[in-house]
């Protein structure tokens, strides 16, 4: 995998539209969070040129129009951020960041049986 810049919480808010569909004219993504996130036309392409500029997003022009569509996909960009955060965190803990949140969080009967599936799908493995 190759490496995946930071991306700020604003440019995140951008990526789940683009991700939700795409490809996305710049006139769709900012009808789409202008209301939402109070943003300015101008500041949300800002925002696409900061994140073509880190080619997390690419576009096509047509005329005037630019159709905007990720590079990179969802999934990439979570892996990233977790592993950002459990190292900033947890000092890269797993065990860490489990316990505490399974101590302070309620979990249904459905959740935990899910955990414990991938729990014994894990040690399975690494058997």
């Amino acid at each position: 995998m190759r490496d995946i810049p930071k991306i700020s919480a604003a440019e995140w808010e951008i990526m789940k539209v683009i991700w939700k569909e795409n490809p996305l004219t710049s006139q769709k993504i900012i009808n789409s969070l202008s209301d939402k996130m109070g943003w300015s036309a101008q500041t949300i392409k800002t925002f696409l040129a900061r994140l073509v500029k880190k080619e997390i997003i690419g576009f096509e022009k047509s005329g005037r129009i630019y159709n905007y569509y990720p590079l990179i996909s969802e999934d990439e960009c979570i892996k990233v951020e977790n592993k950002s955060f459990l190292h900033k965190v947890y000092d890269g803990a797993v065990s860490i960041l489990f316990t505490k949140f399974l101590e302070e969080e309620s979990l249904s009967e459905k959740e935990i049986e899910h955990l414990e599936k991938l729990l014994k799908s894990k040690k399975e493995k690494k058997k």
